[in-house]
């Protein structure tokens, strides 16, 4: 009885991770779309090859590169590294919200996170609460060998951004991310409030500061989004 039960948790994450690995292929078709263009203004800057490459496969963050590879164009690496720190902030809250989800020791728990991304944490919520953390390595998968393949791609043929504009490819990356943030919101009125609240703190920031700093205030208004929900908050 103890090898059926074995068999069928497998069975069960075996679904969870292909499942997974289906949901990621759309944002991770963004995502490679994104770094094309990266790839490309990585090389136009002088980067060469194998390092936009190496850079995708290890820091896997399109926002952080983007900032980092921006930032370093006016020589001071202070700025470019604290850029790309307050871009990625938003993990830490994304954390806190997987941590009772995460299983095993230290170690596995942190090996475990090492598959977040903004796409794979929307595809991991599920409708009980908590995160399907299965499904979050599953969707990770393809997001990050496409970004990698991407970044390689782009380096090679180096497409100008006026053909990505014409082509209609530099609006792919956010448009799948709007519709994540969309059926997310359906699913409660406390996600919605949260997402309008972090949106219009956002906009508002952004008249007087630079985008990372009104994407840590949107992450601090959309912390909401955190509090537990009662049941009839749900959709």
């Amino acid at each position: 009885m103890k090898g059926r039960a074995a068999l069928t948790v497998l069975q069960d994450r075996r679904e969870e991770f292909l499942d997974g690995m289906r949901l990621g292929l759309g944002p991770g078709a963004a995502a490679f779309v994104l770094a094309l263009s990266f790839g490309a203004e990585a090389v136009a800057r002088d980067w060469g090859f194998g390092l936009p490459v190496l850079f995708s496969m290890f820091a896997w963050s399109g926002s952080a590169q983007f900032a980092l590879l921006t930032s370093l164009t006016g020589g001071s690496a202070v700025v470019a590294v604290t850029s790309a720190v307050l871009i990625n902030a938003r993990y830490l809250m994304m954390s806190l919200a997987l941590n009772d989800s995460l299983r095993g020791g230290r170690l596995s728990r942190a090996l475990q996170v090492q598959a977040l991304c903004d796409a794979s944490f929307v595809v991991a919520h599920s409708t009980k609460g908590g995160y399907d953390i299965v499904r979050l390595v599953g969707a990770s998968v393809p997001q990050w060998v496409l970004w990698a393949a991407g970044t390689a791609v782009g380096a090679l043929t180096a497409p100008s951004p006026d053909l990505m504009q014409r082509l209609g490819l530099d609006v792919a990356f956010p448009a799948f991310f709007l519709i994540l943030a969309l059926d997310e919101l359906r699913r409660s009125r406390r996600a919605l409030v949260a997402g309008l609240l972090g949106a219009s703190v956002a906009a508002a920031l952004l008249f007087v500061t630079t985008p990372s700093y009104a994407l840590l205030g949107a992450i601090a208004a959309a912390l909401l989004g955190l509090l537990p929900e009662k049941e009839g908050e749900q959709a």
